[in-house]
């Protein structure tokens, strides 16, 4: 699985919106130099996010984003599928609607074991999760794991 630029930059921005309290808005420049990512692809992203029903705008002086609902609702594979669409996929194939004959048959199953794993850990950790760093206990002993942190 690879997470996309697109990707890491939404839940970033998500996560600077879930660091604020629900009444305040931030602007796409102050989430964009907060975070390090650039401004007008920050507003393409906002706005697949906004229409992805996650974050609402305002325009004016008090103007900006904040997130449509409670950062604790809203899971981290919300924000990668609104900004690139399913979690896993295999040459741009969903799981399900794959095939495969002979030694490879087993494979399918093998991809979709790897999509449940995917979607169980993004999407039972939320923003908030993230924005208060208390991940879950299963998710941070998986990290805490020293092969997890090593390239093979």
């Amino acid at each position: 699985m690879r997470i996309s630029a697109k990707a890491d930059y939404a839940v970033r921005a998500a996560l600077e919106l879930a660091s604020v309290s629900d009444d305040a808005s931030l602007k796409a420049e102050a989430i964009a130099a907060a975070q390090g990512i650039p401004h007008k692809f920050l507003e393409g992203i906002l706005g697949d996010l906004r229409r992805g029903g996650l974050v609402v705008s305002q325009r004016g002086g008090k103007g900006g984003y904040r997130l449509a609902r409670p950062a604790d609702t809203i899971a981290i594979a919300d924000v990668i599928r609104v900004a690139d669409g399913p979690l896993v996929s295999v040459r741009g194939v969903r799981p399900p609607e794959l095939s495969y004959v002979g030694p490879a048959e087993s494979l399918l199953p093998l991809w979709i074991a790897v999509r449940a794993n995917v979607r169980k850990i993004l999407g039972e950790v939320t923003l908030a999760d993230v924005a208060t760093a208390e991940l879950p206990d299963e998710v941070q002993d998986l990290a805490e794991d020293p092969e997890a942190w090593t390239n093979p």
